[in-house]
């Protein structure tokens, strides 16, 4: 008897209802498994079909058989214009909760496992079966990477990493968001780690301020653009004090002279230096919180970045006193280096609602920008000492207690140009940033359970 089933995976036009179906409907995966009569069986996921590399489908079940796992993914080529690159693939963790987690176009699946939580799937989905079937898996027993290349699979999106990380807000994808959303905020109930929308309030009045608020300007190396970036907040117009935290992160260009100059121009801007050399953006902002000067909220503006006109400060601190929240997050537009529109255009991350966004908030990958911070509750949490996922990994922190409240306007110019430090990563450090936020969202998950488990034990 055979031992492994190969399922391909090509859209086909069903004659009956005259719909195509393909491995994200649930109808599909429920008409595979009654199909199935091996042990274990292979999904490939991708057009053309992969190439299997030599003993490559021997080594995938030997694997299996050893690990006992339920599903197995692997290391693989990827080919553009005849050319394969080495694209390896990160471990799965229980923090490996985004929807777009990649695995590769070549999955093999423990066949019984399979059975059972497709028996079990209680929800007919359109995009989010494959979704829905992973993190069912993921509850039964191991998902494994082999880190070995066993085969090679044709690129068709050639589209740099700083253009592809903005896919999941495309409006174009919402129908689909809206369902790998549902089967997420169920799995997150099934593991114990789902929050209702009750949040803690925040006494605003508690503590003085001699500023009402502070634009948080990590820098280093960004002669280009800092001057520009300070002289939009100089020009906010609010009723309230405001200054400005620029925190210079050792530059070796001409970026200190330039917030020199600026400074002995306008008091409001203090120029911190810090004494320590290995802070990341995480560490400056955390340097700067922790000023004396900084005020009771805390507003990032990114060192090449822009405010979009002269009230964004004023409406983000209207913001925090109309709802009494821990948090702000606004929208942003994405322009090029002369201010220009770009693909996607406005990041609005509308994914976020305020029942269920501190929920959906671990299934994707950012939350928006410009954020805002209630300074003493941010002093409590701290920031991260990195310079990737720092303030994903603390909106996750105030979201598991307090409210975050959301502006779906644009208040920020996001400047795209070749000195960005995200517009194009290499696959190893696209790696090691989505290693990191799942670990960041493996902490979270932790932290909710805990909580939710001592609120039933109270």
């Amino acid at each position: 008897m055979s031992i492994i089933s190969c399922i391909i995976h090509r859209l086909k036009r069903d004659e009956q209802t005259d719909t195509y179906v393909h491995f994200e409907q649930t109808a599909t995966l429920r008409k595979i498994a009654t199909a199935i009569d091996t042990p274990y069986v292979f999904f490939y996921t991708k057009y053309p079909t992969p190439r299997l590399g030599e003993h490559a489908q021997e080594r995938f079940l030997q694997v299996a058989q050893a690990t006992g796992a339920v599903m197995l993914y692997s290391d693989y080529y990827s080919e553009q214009n005849g050319q394969p690159t080495a694209h390896p693939t990160i471990d799965y963790q229980p923090g490996s909760v985004r929807d777009d987690f990649d695995f590769g176009s070549i999955l093999l699946f423990r066949t019984d496992a399979l059975k059972k939580v497709i028996r079990e799937m209680d929800t007919e989905y359109h995009f989010a079966a494959l979704y829905d079937l992973r993190l069912r898996l993921s509850r039964e027993g191991l998902i494994f990477r082999i880190p070995e290349f066993l085969y090679t699979e044709k690129e068709h999106d050639s589209r740099r990493s700083g253009e592809k990380q903005f896919d999941y807000v495309n409006p174009r994808n919402r129908e689909v968001q809206i369902e790998m959303e549902q089967a997420f905020t169920a799995h997150l109930k099934a593991i114990g780690a789902y929050l209702s929308p009750v949040f803690k309030t925040v006494p605003f009045q508690e503590e003085k301020f001699e500023t009402e608020a502070s634009v948080i300007i990590p820098v280093r190396n960004r002669e280009k653009t800092i001057a520009e970036a300070i002289e939009s907040v100089l020009s906010q117009q609010t009723n309230f004090k405001y200054n400005i935290l620029a925190v210079d992160n050792h530059s070796t260009d001409n970026t200190t002279a330039i917030i020199q100059k600026m400074a002995q121009q306008h008091p409001q801007i203090i120029h911190i230096i810090p004494s320590r050399t290995d802070l990341g953006i995480g560490g400056c902002w955390t340097h700067a919180i922790m000023d004396e000067h900084c005020g009771r909220f805390a507003i990032q503006l990114d060192s090449d970045d822009l405010y979009i006109n002269h009230h964004v400060l004023q409406r983000i601190v209207d913001t925090f006193h109309e709802h009494q929240c821990a948090m702000v997050i606004g929208s942003y537009k994405m322009v090029n280096f002369k201010l220009e529109e770009i693909p996607p255009g406005i990041i609005d991350h509308k994914e976020w609602t305020p029942d269920n966004g501190r929920n959906n908030a671990l299934r994707v990958n950012g939350l928006g920008a410009p954020r805002a911070f209630y300074t003493p509750l941010l002093r409590q949490i701290r920031i991260p000492n990195v310079s990737y996922g720092e303030d994903y990994a603390t909106a996750l922190a105030i979201s598991r207690e307090y409210r975050i409240e959301r502006i779906y306007e644009p208040l920020y110019l996001c400047r795209r140009w070749e000195g960005n430090s995200d517009a194009d990563l290499n696959i190893q450090r696209v790696n090691a940033n989505n290693y990191y936020k799942d670990k960041i969202r493996m902490i979270e998950i932790l932290a909710r359970q805990q909580k939710i488990e001592n609120e039933e034990k109270s």
